[in-house]
């Protein structure tokens, strides 16, 4: 948490919980009766974040999975991955930065690394157009895949971007085509691919590279044909009614593991992944590593075959027989 950051609306019983403790720490003296009530403040502390966290609505999931100290792909490349190289360009336009590439080692696997970027500072967001990427980031990313598949490198995709940057120059340059050929060519890659919602799994920005053998979400995150905001614009005119599109999307962990649109849920640390950095990394690390070794012992006939049933499974309907 960045020093003088007043949190989220629904965080403020946590923070002044937390307020208290570090004026209890700070205190002057040092006794028994100190230490107990210390130990009921932290106690108190545990299960109030707990509370908030567990009965979280949608609009308040969406909150958390924007939230600025969230950790971005460049953090999860430095707690997870070693020897990280970036590769930059798609040879047609430029170098996306909303679009991180490159290879890196992750225990004794040697991987490509695909992952949107927001950014933390004004400067950083803005070059990085706050993760919505042009079609040169989504070229930039097939291309990439492309050379992984060529050498036999299994392909983790990290997902975190309110949907593709909707600009006159991205649809210029061919906008929907490039998301549908990397959705197309996804499908067909022959070597294993790992998605994960990190943060925010937005629209067709978010399939840009979603096509994946195992698609995992971070605990907190949302995956969702559309953000809240941009379905209310559209349903009701009026982006203020976002909180209760959020809640219409069903887009949190719960719905999307029942509709089979992701495969595992990945824990995260107590009070949000913003709150500790390195455990969420932690098990992430855990999620990638027991994925990897699944999924590298499959073939690669097997591995498209279950793939194309995995989308092909998703969601439900219904069928009504009219009299």
């Amino acid at each position: 948490m960045q020093q003088g950051n007043p949190g989220l609306a629904f965080e403020q019983p946590i923070y002044e919980l937390e307020g208290k403790l570090d004026e209890l720490v700070q205190s002057s003296g040092d006794n028994s009766a100190k230490h107990e009530q210390i130990r009921e403040l932290r106690s108190q502390l545990a299960g109030l974040t707990e509370d908030i966290y567990s009965n979280l609505t949608p609009w308040q999931t969406v909150q958390v999975a924007r939230h600025q100290d969230r950790p971005y792909t460049s953090d999860y490349l430095g707690l997870i991955f070693d020897e990280f190289v970036e590769l930059h360009g798609d040879r047609r336009f430029g170098d996306d930065r909303a679009l991180i590439s490159g290879f890196a080692k992750i225990g004794k696997y040697k991987t490509l690394i695909v992952g949107h970027q927001k950014g933390r500072t004004y400067k950083e967001r803005t070059a990085c157009y706050f993760g919505c990427a042009h079609p040169e980031g989504y070229r930039k990313a097939l291309l990439k895949m492309r050379m992984a598949a060529k050498y036999g490198l299994p392909v983790i995709c990290l997902i975190d971007t309110p949907g593709a940057y909707p600009g006159l120059g991205a649809e210029e340059r061919g906008q929907s085509q490039a998301i549908a050929e990397n959705m197309y060519e996804m499908s067909r890659l022959k070597t294993p691919i790992i998605g994960v919602v990190i943060g925010e799994g937005g629209s067709g920005g978010a399939l840009g590279i979603g096509v994946g053998d195992r698609v995992g979400l971070l605990e907190f995150s949302y995956y969702s044909v559309i953000s809240p905001e941009g379905c209310s614009g559209i349903l009701w005119k009026n982006h203020e009614y976002a909180e209760q599109a959020a809640k219409a999307l069903r887009f949190t962990a719960p719905d999307l593991l029942e509709l089979g649109v992701v495969d595992e849920v990945i824990k995260e640390p107590l009070g949000g992944a913003h709150r500790d950095h390195h455990k969420v990394a932690a098990n992430l690390k855990r999620f990638l590593l027991k994925t990897l070794g699944e999924l590298t012992a499959v073939d690669s006939k097997t591995l498209l075959a279950d793939r194309y049933e995995k989308f092909r499974r998703m969601g439900r309907f219904r069928e009504d027989v009219i009299a």
